[in-house]
């Protein structure tokens, strides 16, 4: 469920009082562990309250939609749940690893999880000091890298990259294409004159 709001104060305004208290808690968390030095900055991406790294630090931006930020943490209130997507989770085996455990040794119990999210109803099913360590755990330039390092494994580039690419390609083989043509011309005249 995708929020409408142009900022995260509009956001949270527009939660139910109840939902909005357990999502401030969780931003607050976030915020206190925030390498805000390193470059991350919150604002709404995706209808949702997000955490990035700007296009002025990496101006190449997320290779799904270049014009977005690189994301790092999305927190969104859904209709039956509060989501936390954590990029750094999904994509990092050793982070996830230790964010299990530690999910773990809490004494809670394990939330829903999908690929990057994490799912939860109440406030006092999530161990606010795992979620801030795990934010801690990744400063904005171990987040490049490693994005960086999967964009070259999965063989992805950023779609402007990839425009770039493929208008190349399209150039090369017009200039192919014509070159066959003139070399069919040429050898239909000189089966005509001969």
């Amino acid at each position: 469920m995708q929020s409408k709001a142009a900022t995260v104060a509009e956001y949270l305004a527009s939660l139910p009082e109840g939902r909005r208290a357990a999502v401030q808690a969780v931003r607050e968390t976030i915020l206190a562990n925030l390498d805000t030095a390193g470059g991350y900055e919150e604002g709404m991406t995706y209808g949702m309250i997000g955490y990035f790294v700007p296009h002025r630090i990496y101006p190449d931006g997320y290779h799904c939609d270049p014009k977005q930020p690189l994301p790092f943490v999305n927190l969104a209130s859904q209709k039956n749940y509060i989501s936390l997507y954590m990029m750094c989770i999904y994509g990092m085996p050793e982070h996830a690893k230790w964010f299990t455990d530690a999910w773990r040794k809490s004494g809670r119990k394990m939330p829903s999880m999908g690929k990057s999210c994490i799912r939860f109803r109440k406030l006092e099913e999530v161990p606010l000091d795992v979620i801030g360590e795990a934010i801690r755990r990744v400063p904005v330039q171990d987040l490049i890298a490693f994005y960086e390092s999967a964009i070259k494994t999965s063989g992805k580039r950023p779609r402007s990259q990839t425009k770039a690419a493929s208008a190349k390609k399209a150039v090369r083989q017009g200039a192919k294409e014509s070159a066959k043509k003139t070399a069919s011309a040429g050898g239909r005249s000189r089966k005509q004159a001969g």
